[in-house]
C-alpha cells in the first residue's frame, strides 16, 4: 500500500475519528467493501514500486530466486507480488475479490487466494519469506498476535518477515476514503512497542526497524527472521 495517509494505507488523521468497535459493523466487512470500491483509487494497473522498493530488495539480496513467498495482503498485486513474481513463486492473499480479480488479471505468474488472512492454514516452513505491507494493520488487534504465531510457523527456519505496523496506538474508520463515495475504512494498529513484543512473544527476531513518516505521523517497518 502506498504511504501518503489520504491516498492509500492509513487514515487522515484531519478526516478520521477514533471509534468503538460496538458502534461500527464487522471490521473485516468495512474493509472488504471498501477496498472492493476504492481498488483502483488506491492503485493504478501501472502504479511503479519505487515507493516499496527498497524493502524489495531486502527480499531479493537474502531469497534465493526460485523460493516460494507469500504476501499478505496483496491488494491487486501491484507492486508489491508483481516485482517479486519475477524471481519467486508467489502466493499472494487479499480479503478484497475485486483487488484479487485485478490482481490474478495483472499478475498471471503469482498464484492469489481470496480469503481471511487469520483463517489461512499453510503446512509449517512453507516460505522462504512472507511480506505484509500496510495489512496487518487492517485487523482487528486482538486478532494480530495469533497471525504473527501462523507466519512464524509458515516461515523457514530463519525465513524473512517484513511487515509494516503502527508508530502509535490508533483505532479508527475513515468515511469516503479517497474520495469514494462509500468507500469506507477502517485501521486498529497498537504502538511499536507492543509490535516488539507481539513478534518476539511469536518466535520473530527483529533486524531492523525503521520508521516511515506520513504527514504528523507515520508507521513502522519491521525485518525479522524466523
Amino acid at each position: 500500500m502506498a504511504l501518503n495517509k489520504r491516498t492509500a494505507g492509513a487514515p487522515s488523521a484531519l478526516v478520521a475519528f477514533r471509534c468503538d468497535a460496538q458502534f461500527v459493523d464487522d471490521p473485516k466487512d468495512i474493509v472488504r467493501r471498501g477496498y472492493d470500491l476504492v481498488s483502483r483509487a488506491y492503485r493504478a494497473d501501472d502504479a511503479d514500486d519505487s515507493q516499496y522498493a527498497a524493502w524489495l530488495e531486502l527480499v531479493e539480496t537474502r531469497v534465493a530466486a526460485g523460493a516460494p513467498v507469500l504476501d499478505l495482503g496483496c491488494g491487486c498485486g501491484v507492486p508489491v507480488a508483481r516485482r517479486l513474481a519475477q524471481r519467486y513463486v508467489v502466493t499472494g492473499v487479499d480479503l478484497s475479490p475485486v483487488q484479487i480479480e485485478r490482481a490474478r488479471a495483472l499478475v498471471p505468474r503469482a498464484t492469489f487466494l481470496c480469503a481471511d488472512m487469520t483463517t489461512l492454514s499453510f503446512p509449517d516452513e512453507s516460505f522462504d519469506a512472507i511480506t505484509c505491507l500496510y495489512a496487518l494493520i487492517h485487523l482487528p488487534l486482538g486478532e494480530q498476535p495469533a497471525l504473527l504465531r501462523s507466519v512464524s510457523r509458515w516461515l523457514q527456519p530463519g525465513g524473512l518477515f517484513l511487515a509494516t505496523v503502527g508508530h502509535e496506538a490508533w483505532t479508527g474508520l475513515e468515511k469516503d476514503w479517497l474520495g469514494v463515495a462509500g468507500g469506507d475504512m477502517w485501521w486498529s494498529h497498537a504502538d511499536a512497542s507492543t509490535y516488539r513484543r507481539w513478534f518476539s512473544e511469536a518466535g520473530l527476531a527483529i533486524e531492523r526497524e525503521t520508521f516511515v513518516p506520513e504527514g504528523a505521523g507515520g508507521h513502522t517497518l519491521l525485518v525479522a527472521t524466523r
